[in-house]
């Protein structure tokens, strides 16, 4: 799905994957926020950030928190959800053109590397090899259904997240409807 294609569901639709409002959602949210840990965190990055539900409850344990996505209209709904902390921000990014080039001692990938195209993909993983401080942790949660806008499947996201040089899986999570994986960098 494009950057254009985010958008405009997210206008239509407010809350397009129910996010905020689906008990299965909620519960996803809760084994994500679990696996990143307890903190206190330097420096988050939350790719595919969408409504900011995530972001917003890691910005209490982070000194720095970056939440990213594509979608305007989801971006506004962060940067409320994050007003309260002064470290928090969110902002428009497509991926990979726009990531930062800080480091980060937790990054979160929720529903959002299946969508990358192959090219994207790749540079985005090339990104991680750098972007994750020594010791610090990915955690990627993917749905594990099918889609015609997915370019992959969720097991083939984290089989390329635990291929990765720096990353080692330290922790699996497979649930009804998704898989979870957290992956520690080198020290």
């Amino acid at each position: 799905m494009s950057a254009r294609g985010f958008e405009d569901r997210y206008r239509a639709e407010g809350d397009p994957w129910a996010t905020l409002t689906d008990p299965t959602e909620r519960a996803k949210a809760a084994a994500v926020l679990e696996a990143c840990g307890e903190g206190p965190f330097a420096a988050v990055c939350d790719l595919g950030a969408g409504l900011g539900l995530i972001a917003a409850a890691l910005a209490p344990r982070s000194r720095s928190l970056l939440a990213l996505d594509a979608a305007p209209t989801a971006v506004a709904a962060a940067a409320g959800r994050l007003a309260p902390w002064p470290g928090a921000r969110a902002e428009v990014a497509v991926l990979p053109d726009d990531l930062p080039g800080e480091t980060f001692d937790l990054v979160v990938a929720s529903e959002v590397l299946y969508y990358l195209a192959p090219a994207a993909f790749a540079a985005t993983l090339r990104w991680l090899d750098g972007a994750v401080a020594p010791a610090g942790r990915v955690v990627a949660v993917h749905w594990t259904g099918s889609a015609p806008d997915l370019q992959r499947s969720a097991d083939d996201v984290h089989a390329a997240l635990a291929r990765r040089p720096r990353l080692t899986r330290i922790a699996t999570t497979r649930a009804a409807t998704y898989r979870l994986d957290v992956l520690a960098a080198d020290a």
